[in-house]
C-alpha cells in the first residue's frame, strides 16, 4: 500500500481540525463564566487542537502493522511522537 496519497489527505485533514477546533474554542471560551482569556489564548487552552494529528499517526501506525497493544491514545497522559 503506497503511504503518501493517505498521508496527504490526512494532513490535510488534520490542519482543517486544528484549525476549526481553535476557532470554535476562541469562539466559546467564556461563554458560562463571561470571562475570556486574553489574546489567543483563548483559542489553546480548550485542548483538541491536535487531535486530528494524534488520529493521523496512529491511523499509519496500525495500517503499517502495528498490533493496537502499542498504540495508546485518548490516555490520561499522551506523549507525541
Amino acid at each position: 500500500m503506497r503511504l503518501q496519497p493517505r498521508i496527504d489527505e490526512g494532513l490535510q485533514t488534520a490542519v482543517k481540525h486544528f484549525w476549526n477546533t481553535r476557532e470554535t474554542q476562541a469562539q466559546r471560551q467564556g461563554a458560562l463564566s463571561g470571562t475570556k482569556d486574553a489574546g489567543n489564548r483563548s483559542a489553546v487552552t480548550g485542548g483538541a487542537q491536535m487531535n486530528g494529528f494524534i488520529n493521523l499517526v496512529r491511523d499509519l501506525l496500525r495500517d503499517t502493522g502495528l498490533s493496537e497493544a502499542y498504540i495508546h491514545c485518548k490516555k490520561r497522559l499522551e506523549l507525541p511522537g
